[in-house]
């Protein structure tokens, strides 16, 4: 997978990268800082791209 491939995002977490995206954009921030902070802060919350569902927890 190519770096910036957002392929393995779920539909959730695109949705809330495109928020975020709105949000910095509005606040005055440049389209290519706005949709970074979007992505690391999804990342962030939900560890990046879609998990396996095979991990269980103890």
């Amino acid at each position: 997978m190519p770096r910036g491939d957002k392929s393995s995002y779920t539909d959730k977490q695109k949705r809330q990268a495109a928020h975020i995206e709105k949000s910095e954009r509005d606040a005055g921030k440049s389209e290519k800082i706005a949709e970074r902070i979007a992505w690391a802060t999804v990342n962030k919350q939900d560890g990046g791209g879609k998990k396996s569902s095979s991990r269980k927890s103890h």
